[in-house]
């Protein structure tokens, strides 16, 4: 399948930390006439660097890498290379990602489950300036709402993930022990949970963390 850009063909950076998954979208990518792998990347640390290097015209990013996430690295692309298109490509379907992702200027976000054709075709899309979104993505998107967490409230749930204390959490935070219990207190109200950990888990499942 061509997408007709003739002797010009789409530079593209792939960031993947799962080396057999990585292998096999460039594979795939690369038999297409038009798209040309230029880069490829195992952390989240390494696109930004890559990408200035290598001057892909859309950058394929995981969301959960070592290191920077893809959406952080999205945000950073925006800043550093705007002429990048970033398409999310995850196995993390979730309504708060998708979000997260348009926040961070990402031009398309797609769930690893499609068909290479359509991936090849989302890269292209992206390019000509439209924005490529996963149908289903879409529609749950807007029923589940705007992420309810401040940016404080996920700061304190992403240090409590490996159940550090609260005490812990304010050294680690700069907070007093009375604040790091109030954003708790709040982000468990806010997502309908019992305890932080559940909390935790419950606004990773919508992607809001």
């Amino acid at each position: 399948m061509s997408g007709g850009r003739g002797a010009v063909p789409v530079r593209v950076l792939l960031a993947e930390d799962q080396g057999m998954m990585r292998g096999a979208l460039a594979l795939l990518l690369g038999m297409e006439d038009d798209l040309e792998v230029v880069a490829q990347v195992a952390t989240g640390d390494a696109i930004v660097a890559e990408a200035l290097a290598a001057r892909p015209d859309v950058a394929l990013l995981d969301i959960e890498l070592p290191g920077t996430s893809g959406l952080d690295a999205a945000a950073q692309l925006r800043e550093r290379l705007p002429s990048c298109r970033v398409l999310i490509l995850t196995t993390f379907g979730r309504p708060g990602y998708l979000r997260r992702a348009m926040e961070a200027g990402a031009a398309g976000f797609l769930v690893k489950d499609g068909p290479v054709e359509e991936l090849a075709g989302a890269v292209r899309r992206v390019l000509r300036g439209e924005t490529v979104i996963d149908p289903g993505l879409a529609a749950a998107a807007l029923s589940a709402g705007p992420n309810p967490l401040t940016a404080r409230e996920r700061d304190v749930l992403n240090a409590a993930v490996d159940g550090a204390t609260v005490a812990d959490l304010a050294a680690r935070l700069h907070l007093s022990e009375s604040t790091v219990r109030n954003y708790l207190s709040s982000a468990i109200g806010k997502t309908g949970t019992r305890n932080r950990m559940e909390a935790v888990r419950a606004a990773r499942r919508q992607g809001w963390l």
